[in-house]
């Protein structure tokens, strides 16, 4: 269809998210500015140990905080120039990370434009399998007498690495950016 009548393709149309051949390895990427993992705590005494070290470093400014819940997934760099998905790393070492581009590009929530036109816009995310989605994966696997993931994180890190977009294609992994 899109073939035949060239002006309906949009950058987000199912023909540019799903590559070709596998790829025969992932090429190692440096990041623009390192990913850093996050720190986590349980402990109420910690916590407050950290807001009385910001409090001190910014002396005499009021705090706000923003609290987001954690989604533990793969964290990923998404980079867009002039609006429009270049690149998906993921965090590696930090200072380098894996190119899952072609695999980002198979996330449906994951938009291939966006309404900025800056030269380079570089977000930070994780991909993450919806608890029904890895619920039905596994079944899928019982069935099928395939060994089940031990866990949604487990499984989204092992899709997102896989060689072949098409295989990650048939899993539904989301992005929370």
């Amino acid at each position: 269809l899109e073939a035949a009548h060239p002006y309906f393709p949009t950058a987000d149309s199912p023909i540019h998210r799903v590559g070709g051949a596998p790829l025969p390895h992932f090429t190692s990427v440096a990041h623009a500015i390192p990913m850093q993992s996050l720190d986590n705590t349980y402990s109420p005494t910690e916590l407050e140990a950290f807001v009385d070290r910001i409090q001190k470093a910014l002396e005499g400014e009021k705090l706000g905080f923003v609290i987001e819940p954690k989604i533990d997934g793969v964290a990923v760099s998404i980079r867009y120039e002039k609006g429009k998905f270049t690149q998906g790393l993921t965090r590696g070492d930090g200072q380098w990370g894996d190119d899952v581009t072609a695999n980002l590009r198979t996330i449906r929530k994951l938009p291939l434009e966006i309404k900025n036109h800056a030269p380079v816009l570089e977000v930070r995310g994780e991909v993450y399998y919806p608890q029904a989605a890895f619920a039905k994966l596994n079944k899928q696997r019982e069935a099928a007498g395939e060994a089940l993931f031990a866990n949604p994180r487990n499984a989204a890190a092992g899709t997102l690495k896989q060689l072949d977009s098409r295989l990650v294609a048939k899993r539904p992994l989301s992005i929370v950016l």
